[in-house]
């Protein structure tokens, strides 16, 4: 598979998109939180870029200028040639709030591991308690979600975060006090198994200031596809 149809995969499972493929809000249950008003993935093989639904069209034709020539990134490494551009066009219309930027990595195929996670599902959900309570109201939504389990309870964590037919993107916690033992590294390894065993493929990413993230990446033996750059 193309890196480019990996970005692709990976920008559908982020934000729901409308049919002119623009985005319409971040992919969670309640589709509440509105998507950035920029997106530029890019791959060695290709550029993939979208923009918010509500944007007037003149602006929209001025982004969409500069990013057909956006130069290819080959070692997924460097800030986007236009970057200031597009932040000086995109105040024209509102004050920038944030901009984030990160690598997106894919599952070495053939690579398997020992099951040490036991799937999590609304008839045990109740391990969640001692420390991640927050993600109680999250188990029905987001599955396949996995927990590595110690004295019963939930120790790290590794659910689907945003989903669509194609791919499944990777949310994954460790309680602070266990991190540093390989929990992580084995209950995302169980997860990604499990999305596989759907149908589709499991993707990981994450923000270029997350080096523990990053880390856990290179553990797991994951494949660098592209990197992401949003701007709100």
């Amino acid at each position: 598979m193309r890196n480019r149809d990996l970005m692709t995969m990976h920008l559908g499972a982020l934000f729901t998109m409308d049919a002119n493929f623009r985005m319409l809000s971040v992919n969670e249950p309640g589709g509440s939180s509105p998507a950035p008003r920029f997106f530029l993935g890019r791959a060695d093989d290709g550029n993939l870029w979208s923009l918010a639904a509500d944007l007037p069209r003149q602006l929209t034709k001025g982004l969409h200028e500069l990013c057909r020539t956006e130069p290819l990134d080959r070692t997924l490494s460097g800030s986007p040639r236009y970057e200031q551009a597009y932040i000086r066009l995109l105040e024209t219309y509102a004050p920038v709030r944030n901009i984030w930027r990160g690598p997106a990595y894919r599952f070495p195929r053939g690579k398997d591991s020992a099951q040490t996670a036991i799937a999590i599902t609304p008839r045990n959900a109740e391990l969640l308690r001692g420390g991640f309570e927050k993600l109680l109201e999250e188990v029905t939504d987001w599955q396949p979600f996995y927990a590595v389990i110690e004295k019963k309870k939930a120790i790290s964590v590794c659910r689907s975060v945003r989903i669509s037919a194609p791919a499944h993107e990777a949310g994954v916690e460790t309680l602070p006090e266990f991190r540093g033992k390989g929990h992580a590294t084995a209950v995302v390894a169980v997860w990604a198994r499990a999305v596989r065993s759907l149908g589709s493929e499991p993707l990981y990413s994450t923000s270029s200031g997350n080096l523990a993230s990053q880390a856990l990446a290179r553990k797991l033996g994951l494949i660098q596809y592209g990197v992401d750059f949003h701007i709100e």
